[in-house]
């Protein structure tokens, strides 16, 4: 009798904590099936979304002594649907095709607050890139990276707000991003014969009780993205958001994007948080291209002083999309 009791108290055990396991896989696996981001902390969870399949998994090891066959079959349920959306989004390639114009290497990173200027400056002079888009660059940085970049188009602010888009080659500035809270820039490269559309962003992030800014801001984005398409475009900074978030979706889908760090075989590699205990887990920081564009490569750099790790892409410009 006691032996029969204490088995279903280990099964009753077993299930609430297979229950309880699951209430966050199922509510941000759902959100996500569904193309919303909802509210917090359901955008802040996102950002876990391959993670979440470890509580998923262990709902469903715990379901087994449980012996709830419908507690076993949602257990597995949600951990199918999360490892499904740990898939790379957008497809495998661009239909760039025809002679190659112009091969070009890109660079993205935020220097927090300027504070990571000389870290990346080394980076630049190590790796050569012909275009540096850089978040959070103050005029300090601003000032120390165009020393080696004389071409450039810039908002000229305090912390956050700073942004640049260097060149090694002449650069046309446009008219920043209106109606954002930091900086976005924007220029005109010509490259291989053809006029190309750089555009830095940098949207604010989905802070606890501004999801509504954050939406609206990756929304000028992709209107900005929607605008140029069907040009040669190169949209790239720290985008504060992941593959998973239905807001940065549809800046892909607007301006029939492709995620660089995707075709270049560095999916899902985590960019942010850098300097915390735990390697990064969010790729926040996006090269996004046009058709107009194949991918070579990209990889992701640490760099010491920034929350940020770099993303350096090598890109190749093609005639004819």
């Amino acid at each position: 009798m006691a032996d029969s009791y204490t088995s279903h108290l280990l099964r009753r055990a077993a299930t609430w904590a297979a229950g309880l396991l699951l209430v966050v896989p199922t509510a941000v696996t759902g959100c996500r099936l569904f193309g919303t981001d909802a509210v917090t902390p359901v955008p802040q969870l996102l950002a876990l979304l391959p993670w979440l399949a470890v509580p998923a998994g262990l709902a469903l090891l715990l379901s087994l002594p449980a012996r709830r066959p419908l507690l076993t079959a949602w257990a597995g349920g949600a951990l199918a649907v999360t490892l499904w959306f740990t898939q790379p989004y957008g497809p495998a390639g661009t239909p760039a095709h025809g002679p190659v114009t112009a091969r070009l290497r890109v660079l993205t990173a935020n220097v927090e607050f300027g504070d990571a200027t000389a870290e990346l400056l080394a980076t630049a002079r190590r790796e050569r890139p012909d275009l540096l888009f850089v978040s959070e660059c103050d005029p300090d940085c601003a000032r120390t990276l165009g020393a080696r970049y004389p071409y450039g188009a810039h908002v000229a602010a305090a912390g956050s707000a700073g942004s640049v888009i260097l060149g090694a080659r002449p650069l046309t500035a446009e008219p920043a991003l209106p109606g954002t809270t930091m900086g976005m820039p924007g220029a005109t490269a010509r490259v291989g014969g053809k006029d190309v559309t750089l555009r830095l962003a940098h949207p604010m992030p989905p802070l606890p009780g501004r999801i509504g800014l954050w939406k609206h801001e990756l929304g000028l984005v992709g209107a900005f993205a929607a605008a140029h398409k069907g040009r040669p475009v190169i949209l790239a900074g720290d985008f504060n958001a992941t593959q998973d978030h239905a807001a940065f979706r549809s800046v892909l889908d607007a301006g029939a994007l492709h995620d660089a760090a995707r075709l270049g075989g560095a999916a899902r590699t985590g960019s942010w948080p850098q300097d915390g205990t735990l390697p990064p887990y969010a790729q926040i920081d996006h090269v996004l291209v046009s058709d107009d564009f194949s991918v070579r490569g990209a990889r992701f750099l640490d760099l010491p002083g920034s929350d940020h790790r770099a993303l350096l892409v090598d890109l190749d410009l093609h005639a004819r999309p």
